[in-house]
């Protein structure tokens, strides 16, 4: 089943169908929350951001992506989205990945990491597990989060993270080896802008990212909202065209839901960043829209029975410019 959709934003452009929620929260922002990892060849450092009020706190855990900018591949990255989750009542921590460009040095010195695809699934679980001590130390948070309300998120490589995490699963090319990174404490995920199956990958980028040849999305069976751009062209990676950053819905198996943007190019409008310049379709309405059906997709999957998803897709109506469609199995 589809809609479309349409939204606005207090700078005039059309409301938003998904607006169904309060105004926004004031925002505690913290960090760097500091883990210590054995093995790991840095600390895992963490920004983590919350409503300045409220208990029984849902969690959602960010995976940045990359890009040409120097520090958005980090904790620092994804304001658009972390400051909109935690202002509308989530607890949203971001990890510096060990791909990140903040930590070049560690590249140079492991050339075989292959952007840390595996520790970047392993760093999600490592704050899960230290959970109780991210919390209290961030000021005035402790006691505030439920930990059984726990989601993931990525964008564009951080997509692929969040995958693993619902269960997607690969061969590690170094060993031959079947990887299941599943995480049965994450009850719900986002993919934004995630790659796509293996089998279709261009000669360069098969030799330089072989784990993403044997991408398994048939054993993905934690419920996902997968979000594409309609104009998002992996030439880089792939011929197949936009379309291939929608395996992770179309190869997964139910429950999954499709979120397609219109005109959208791989910066989804500009989620990693307020005014980045890597961002190649700046839409703050784009955004907006973006931020609302996240947040109500992952309300109702965190809490069953709660209306938001489905008073989002009640109030999805035929626009003459509408700015994308959900698809759901």
């Amino acid at each position: 089943m589809s809609a479309s959709i349409s939204a606005t934003t207090s700078a005039g452009s059309r409301a938003s169908a998904a607006d169904t929620f309060g105004p926004p929260a004031p925002v505690l922002s913290f960090s760097p929350v500091v883990l210590t990892v054995p093995g790991r060849p840095v600390d895992l450092q963490l920004r983590v951001s919350a409503p300045a009020s409220g208990t029984d706190l849902p969690v959602i855990l960010l995976s940045h992506g990359h890009g040409p900018s120097n520090n958005l591949s980090s904790l620092n990255g994804y304001a658009p989205l972390a400051n909109f989750w935690a202002a509308h009542g989530f607890v949203v921590i971001q990890p510096t990945h060990l791909s990140s460009r903040t930590l070049r040095h560690l590249h140079t010195a492991s050339p075989g990491s292959a952007l840390s695809w595996r520790s970047r699934a392993e760093d999600m679980k490592h704050i899960l597990d230290q959970l109780g001590i991210v919390e209290r130390a961030v000021p005035q948070l402790a006691g505030r989060i439920d930990h059984d309300k726990v989601a993931v998120a990525g964008h564009s490589f951080g997509g692929h993270t969040a995958g693993l995490l619902l269960g997607a699963r690969l061969v590690d090319p170094d060993d031959g080896k079947e990887v299941n990174l599943i995480e049965p404490r994450i009850k719900a995920g986002v993919l934004l802008a995630a790659p796509g199956r293996g089998d279709v990958l261009n000669e360069s980028s098969a030799a330089s990212m072989p784990f993403l040849l044997t991408t398994d999305f048939s054993t993905m069976t934690t419920p996902a909202l997968v979000v594409v751009g309609d104009k998002d062209d992996p030439r880089h990676f792939t011929d197949v065209g936009p379309a291939w950053h929608a395996d992770p819905y179309s190869l997964a198996l139910a429950p999954k839901t499709l979120l397609t943007l219109f005109g959208a190019e791989h910066g989804l409008g500009g989620v990693s960043g307020y005014d980045a310049a890597e961002t190649t379709d700046e839409d703050p309405g784009r955004v907006a829209a973006l931020q609302r059906l996240t947040w109500a997709y992952l309300r109702t999957e965190l809490y069953p029975g709660d209306s938001a998803w489905q008073a989002a897709r009640d109030a999805l109506a035929a626009d003459p410019d509408p700015l994308g469609r959900v698809d759901a199995k």
